[in-house]
């Protein structure tokens, strides 16, 4: 199973991701991935990769150049107002609220990169997560790619509102800012779906530790929208002083990051080395594993018995609970029972975790008497579900994927109601859709 692990010792920022994942492509596809970006059509925004060598480390420093310059921004440590030089690929954030009768303009940094010098600028465009979405769905590239894109981005426009008080439809983005963070992000979508890993795997994350100084004043690291992104994911700070990860950084780990901590067993094939600009003691890099691991399995409770005394409407139920109380999988089979009574065979599995609240339910909604356990290895396709935008409106798509297996179907359900809307068959809204082009 072909599977990318991150190692983080440095943090992440959306330009340090995109370096490590550009060195895994052969040279021909990195001379067509950067065509093929650099004619998406994100307005003003020119991509480079250019070598970096970081504590005798060389990799990849990934340069989004906006109208010719590349964004930068301060960053201060402990209390002090010192600044020191360190890079943001840096897209801030203005949320209009309605205060004591005036209007308060509030400006917040949202994506910082974090190894470049500073150089002051000043910005007077906002776009709206709606403006933002407009443009991403225009790019000329794979629609997963943007459903990708705008699903990371909408993490941070979530973590901003958040952070600052401010409805997500108030949210506005700077211009420059903007095209940068969605620069950042799209190539690494692109990225990640030329790669086309099953699995994808990261180490806990090191947010740094100190301030950093945004045009609303000096924030604690991680900042907060980074740290509301960073909810139920291992993180850590050492002796680092300085922002090491980022919202953009964060929420693209978030969004494709399966799980977080140790690397598990793989055999590399190839390693990419994403430099950030600033010098540290350490190297200053995101690290990209890419090998094949080992499809295991799942270790799995089964739970079964025999029942002749139950009616079929407490059989339902008792099932619609079972999958409520967290079974994997709960059905039953007819079976001839003592006496030849018919009669139900009711099988459960669970995980181990579920255990006890399973074997709860079924002796509570059964009339069984006694339960038999058997331990199993499972076997699956890794599954997740996509919206996707049609002539129809959005529709649910499940992908499943393993064993060098790939498949794709609509959801039966959003079928069947486009079908009573519109009065056409489910085949001729299945071949109108055409998933293919969404792969």
């Amino acid at each position: 199973m072909k599977t990318i692990y991150f190692d983080l010792p440095m943090g992440a920022a959306g330009d340090m991701l995109c370096g490590s994942l550009y060195e895994l492509l052969n040279d021909e596809e990195k001379k067509q991935f950067l065509t093929e970006i650099n004619n998406a059509g994100i307005p003003g925004v020119k991509i480079q990769a250019e070598k970096s060598v970081k504590c005798g480390i060389t990799g990849t420093h990934f340069s989004v150049l906006v109208n010719g310059t590349e964004e930068e921004s301060i960053d201060v440590h402990n209390h002090e107002h010192t600044e020191h030089e360190h890079h943001h690929h840096e897209e801030t954030f203005s949320g209009e609220h309605s205060h004591d009768e005036h209007n308060h303009e509030h400006h917040v940094h949202t994506e910082h990169d974090m190894h470049d010098e500073h150089a002051p600028h000043h910005h007077h465009h906002h776009s709206s997560m709606a403006d933002i979405e407009g443009i991403i769905s225009s790019l000329a590239v794979p629609e997963k790619v943007k459903n990708d894109a705008i699903e990371v981005y909408k993490l941070i426009a979530e973590a901003e509102s958040n952070a600052h008080g401010v409805p997500v439809s108030q949210i506005h983005f700077h211009e420059v800012g903007t095209m940068d963070a969605i620069a950042d992000i799209t190539s690494a979508c692109l990225l990640l779906h030329k790669i086309d890993a099953q699995k994808i795997y990261a180490s806990s994350i090191n947010t740094g530790s100190g301030q950093v100084h945004c045009v609303h004043g000096i924030l604690p690291v991680p900042a907060p929208a980074t740290a509301f992104i960073l909810k139920d994911i291992p993180v850590y700070n050492n002796h680092i002083t300085g922002e090491l990860c980022t919202p953009t950084g964060a929420a693209l780990l978030k969004h494709f990051v399966a799980d977080f901590g140790n690397m598990p067993p793989v055999k590399m094939n190839a390693i990419g080395y994403g430099m950030g600009k600033k010098d540290f003691e350490a190297a200053n890099c995101v690290r990209a594993i890419l090998g094949e691991s080992s499809e295991k399995p799942e270790q799995i409770l089964e739970y079964t018995c025999n029942l002749d005394d139950i009616s079929a409407e407490r059989i339902g139920f008792a099932l619609e609970q079972l999958f409520a109380a967290g079974a994997v999988e709960a059905y039953t089979i007819p079976v001839t029972m003592k006496k030849s009574r018919p009669g139900n065979l009711l099988c459960v599995m669970c995980r181990e975790k579920d255990k006890q609240t399973i074997l709860e339910t079924i002796f509570k909604h059964t009339t069984t008497l006694g339960v038999r356990e058997n331990i199993s290895n499972r076997y699956f396709l890794e599954r997740n579900i996509e919206t996707i935008n049609t002539e129809f409106g959005e529709v649910h798509i499940k992908r499943a994927e393993g064993y060098g297996i790939k498949r794709q179907k609509i959801e039966y359900e959003d079928l069947a109601a486009i079908s009573r809307k519109t009065g056409l068959s489910i085949d001729e809204i299945q071949n109108k859709i055409n998933i293919q082009q969404f792969k």
